[in-house]
């Protein structure tokens, strides 16, 4: 009985990929640790969720990636964009933003009330994962006629059904995170180099109108400052600077985990600019360190898609990867100052319980798809 046990566990971890498990976990322990380092200022509840969602999200991932992907994306494709345009509508008619009032987003829906605690969830975060499986189907369906128009059609009712809730929700970060990722999609599955320079010099045109007219008084600001936040240094441009202080002030190998400094004062310190308090803690070893994990993780979803069975798994790769790597690179632009900012999660760093559950979710559909890659693929992913 012991061996079939441990014959029947070795099958279930067989189904995990080590070098994503490595990066996955590694990202998180820092997390905690820099948290638990900081509970005084985060708070204990935040340390509580980052262990808990550690041990949840594994649980969750080892599930999903003994899961055949193909058996999900078959069967399952329909109630995920079901899923998904119910949350999106229901978080924008009865969704709130939580603590900041003055972006007015619609980005959080309470799903319990225990006295005076919510237990929230941010519905953005799981869409990506659905609507990434949603179209890597649909683009696996229509693979062979991806360039005419009115297969392009139905692809931009898809996406923009998906992404224009989420922007009416006021959440513009997300938005460009799905934009993202669905265009690395795009590109994967053969769409035209011409579609991508059509769509380029659209935006370009179309932008003085969207400013004007679509985009509000806040989020103008929030864009100009973004590129020179000492244009407004009191305001909206505290934030930036102020995270570039936090990495300076950590030097060469920072200023220790239990040290003060200007993380205590910083403002999602823990969340959107985790990596600042990183920086500070660890210094520029620690930062490095950081985003050379969050680049093997990305690299190594890239590989698993390379060698994937079929374009099912590949589609699914290239939207994970997309995913994580515009995630990663406008969330420490932002924090270094050079970039806007717009509210983005670090993967698997920052707070959050949606976000890390989520992350989670979306690394068990990498690993199924590694473990499913067809043999004479394999000698890719060996380590």
């Amino acid at each position: 009985m012991f061996r079939d046990i441990i014959k029947y566990t070795r099958a279930i971890l067989g189904h995990i990929d080590p070098i994503l498990f490595a990066c996955t976990t590694l990202l998180s322990l820092i997390s905690i640790v820099t948290v638990f380092s900081a509970v005084e200022n985060f708070g204990k509840s935040k340390l509580v969720m980052q262990v808990a969602m550690f041990v949840v999200g594994n649980i969750i991932m080892l599930i999903v990636a003994n899961l055949d992907y193909h058996w999900v994306l078959d069967k399952m494709w329909l109630p995920m964009i079901a899923f998904s345009v119910l949350i999106l509508v229901v978080t924008l008619l009865f969704g709130s933003s939580g603590d900041n009032m003055e972006t007015a987003n619609k980005s959080w829906l309470v799903v319990l009330r225990l006295g005076q605690r919510k237990i929230m969830i941010q519905p953005s975060e799981f869409v990506k994962l659905t609507l990434t499986c949603t179209f890597a189907k649909h683009l696996e369906t229509v693979k062979h006629k991806i360039n005419h128009p009115l297969t392009l059609c139905g692809l931009a009712l898809h996406a923009g059904a998906i992404v224009g809730l989420i922007f009416l929700s006021g959440d513009l970060g997300v938005a460009l995170i799905y934009a993202g990722f669905l265009a690395t999609m795009l590109l994967c599955a053969g769409l035209s180099l011409w579609y991508f320079a059509g769509a380029g010099g659209a935006a370009v045109l179309g932008f003085p109108l969207a400013w004007k007219y679509v985009l509000k008084e806040y989020h103008r600001k929030r864009i100009i400052v973004g590129f020179n936040p000492e244009l407004d240094p009191d305001d909206k441009g505290w934030q930036p600077l102020l995270s570039k202080k936090c990495i300076v002030n950590g030097g060469a190998f920072g200023i220790g985990l239990n040290e003060g400094g200007f993380y205590e004062v910083l403002t999602a310190s823990h969340t959107d600019f985790i990596f600042a308090t990183i920086c500070e803690k660890y210094g520029f070893v620690g930062g490095a360190v950081v985003i050379a994990l969050l680049a093997c993780m990305v690299v190594r979803v890239a590989m698993i898609g390379y060698s994937a069975r079929g374009d099912y798994g590949m589609l699914l790769c290239a939207g994970i990867f997309g995913c994580l790597f515009f995630q990663t690179l406008l969330n420490i632009g932002m924090c270094l100052a050079v970039l806007p900012v717009i509210g983005i999660t670090l993967p698997f760093l920052s707070c959050g319980g949606s976000s890390m559950l989520a992350t989670y979710i979306m690394m068990g559909m990498a690993h199924s798809v590694a473990s499913h890659a067809p043999k004479n693929q394999r000698h890719v992913l060996k380590v």
